[in-house]
């Protein structure tokens, strides 16, 4: 297949014209380089007026015009380059033109969507877009050569490994060579400028020089790793040679991570907060380098037994991994309803069940001796990429935008009582969820329901999202680990964000003890976290409020420890100041730092006020 593949190539490459490959990349890459300077330089980002404010001009003065054209010179010329010479030209031209059309879509729908509060500088591509839309056009690409390259709408599986992974190690040595050269680059700036010319490091500042320079290089080793097939393939078995043992590696470790779950639980999972993330991570993981070692499925590329048995026992591990994303992310979603990240999560859940399922039965069928080693992983593989490609596509335009589906869900549980407006973040709809939430946060100030009226009114009267960091952010009931005597019952109780204990999100964020400090007879709490110690008493009106905070430190070694360890051991006690406070007139006392074994050295950074409460080994 390996030949076939590579007479493919050349008979296209004949085709094309093979002597006129190398100036058109070039050519290519310098009008790439051209184009995004010009984009560059309308966005003002050289050129200020007399109040230092960037001077912009079209198209940067068009957000809705700037996103999609900055999104076509970036990512467009990059298929030219991986095109020409390998896909027929009208093949080439037609996929070019979706590809310009789909990324001039997700452009304007990612300005559309935002609100004047976020819609404020160049790029104007706040969200991951940029992100998902090469890893889409990277799938898209190589679901479309291989197929033009075989002349059939689905191509065999050795096609479509071949160009994949060889368009990634070609991808990973064009960058590393652009690298190496802007290093090289800025070592003879360097060089010329300790003697006194300044030329070539000034010229490397120019974005006209830079830009266009970048994408030239980036071109020029397009070509070279192009030309070089036989290279290429030996860059790509090394590769995947230690990919496959790689593999290995995770699959013990996933392994030993499933197996501790029925004697760990799934507690520390959830409270770690972002535990759906971090398994669709090893999800990712294991699904690549399963690929890896898998390569084309012909008899004489499988790896030895070892990793063998590895691809196997990844493929069983994808089932609970993926369960425990789903499960994870149905709890969230169930206690606090749907937000961009949980929606575009479910997606990447959804492909990984793909292939989970598909992985899975492909071990089942070879532990069952039923047909040749993991076949099935190839037609699963080619469905959980296509997918892919239609998820992300359908997420970053109007199709399944997260942000509009978010916020439909979140007001419609505010709406049936699902949530409290005091729990629900208006916030979110304010300054996180685009002009769909400021639309929502519009309807909510004319609510039957003065509370969620009140509310919204209140964060719709905000000017910017800096104005009051604190105005609509949801209550919620602390978590203390108590040291010693119960906590008062009106204490861990629901708190705004304004309150130093909504900080105790879960249990080990925060110590309490319950203590007497100044002997009056009434209970005051020490907070412990990570960093301090915070003093909250109850006021006149019998409220708990912070009082202020103690730092310990030591000026020996600049050892604090944790202060929770100290409030948890005891080893934090009051003591009487060595000298009383002075009042000056009819003002309040004022507390001196007199007592020289208590202050640093002028080497040592003291914190900003020294403590009556002493800390453990920094009472000595």
């Amino acid at each position: 297949m390996t030949d076939t593949i590579e007479t493919t190539d050349r008979s296209t490459l004949s085709r094309d014209g093979q002597s006129l490959l190398a100036p058109i990349r070039l050519a290519v890459g310098v009008l790439q380089g051209l184009a995004l300077w010009a984009i560059e330089r309308s966005s003002g980002s050289s050129e200020f007026d007399h109040l230092s404010h960037p001077v912009r001009s079209w198209p940067a003065t068009v957000p809705e015009l700037y996103a999609p054209l900055l999104l076509i010179a970036a990512f467009v010329p990059v298929l030219l380059l991986a095109g020409i010479g390998r896909m027929r030209t009208i093949t080439l031209a037609i996929w070019v033109a979706v590809a310009a059309a789909l990324l001039a879509l997700t452009g304007w729908h990612e300005v559309a969507r935002q609100s004047t509060e976020t819609l404020l500088n160049p790029p104007y591509l706040n969200s991951p877009m940029p992100v998902f839309a090469a890893a889409a056009l990277f799938i898209g690409h190589h679901l479309i050569l291989p197929a033009d390259m075989e002349r059939r709408w689905v191509a065999s599986f050795p096609t479509y490994f071949d160009t994949a992974w060889k368009a990634a190690v070609q991808l990973a040595l064009s960058l590393a060579f652009t690298g190496v050269f802007w290093i090289l680059l800025s070592l003879g700036a360097g060089l010329f400028r300790v003697i006194g010319l300044d030329f070539l490091e000034e010229l490397t500042r120019r974005s006209w020089f830079a830009i266009p320079v970048t994408t030239f290089v980036f071109s020029v080793a397009v070509h070279l790793t192009d030309v070089r097939d036989g290279l290429i393939r030996g860059v790509r078995a090394v590769g995947l040679m230690l990919l496959s043992w790689l593999l290995l590696v995770i699959t013990v470790l996933t392994a030993g991570f499933v197996l501790a779950l029925p004697f760990t639980g799934l507690k520390g999972l959830w409270e770690t907060g972002s535990a759906t993330s971090l398994v669709l991570s090893a999800v990712a993981a294991l699904v690549i380098l399963t690929n890896a070692a898998y390569q084309d499925g012909r008899a004489e590329n499988r790896p030895p037994l070892p990793v063998r048995l590895a691809v196997q026992a990844a493929a069983l591990l994808l089932v609970p991994l993926v369960i425990i994303a789903f499960w994870g992310l149905f709890l969230r979603i169930g206690q606090h309803g749907l937000t961009p990240d949980r929606l575009i999560a479910l997606a990447c859940a959804v492909v990984g069940a793909v292939f989970a399922g598909g992985y899975a039965w492909a071990a089942v069928r070879t532990v069952l001796r039923k047909g040749d080693w993991m076949r099935p992983l190839e037609p699963t593989t080619l469905a959980g990429a296509a997918l892919a490609f239609v998820l992300i596509v359908a997420l970053f335009s109007p199709l399944a935008d997260p942000a509009r589906l978010s916020v439909a869900d979140q007001v419609a549980r505010l709406e049936r009582g699902a949530v409290k407006p005091d729990q629900f973040d208006f916030r979110f709809l304010r300054f996180q969820s685009g002009k769909a939430g400021e639309k929502a946060l519009a309807t909510l100030t004319r609510s039957s329901n003065p509370d969620i009226a009140r509310r919204a009114k209140n964060m719709a009267a905000l000017k910017d999202r800096w104005s009051d960091r604190y105005e609509g952010v949801p209550e919620h009931t602390p978590v203390f680990e108590v040291i010693g005597d119960a906590l008062p019952s009106d204490f861990a109780v629901q708190v705004s964000r304004r309150d130093i204990r909504y900080d105790c999100d879960k249990p080990g964020d925060c110590v309490a003890r319950v203590q007497d400090l100044d002997g009056d007879g009434q209970v005051e709490v020490l907070v412990a976290n990570a960093y301090s110690v915070h003093l909250v008493a109850r006021n006149a009106q019998g409220a708990w409020v912070r009082l202020g905070q103690y730092v310990p430190y030591r000026c020996v070694g600049g050892a604090r420890g944790d202060p929770r360890d100290r409030l948890r051991t005891g080893q934090v006690r009051p003591e009487k100041p060595r000298w009383p406070d002075l009042a000056f007139g009819d003002g309040p006392p004022v507390t001196g730092d007199l007592d020289p074994s208590r202050r640093c050295p002028a080497t040592a950074t003291p914190p900003n006020a020294p403590s009556p409460v002493l800390v453990g080994e920094d009472a000595d």
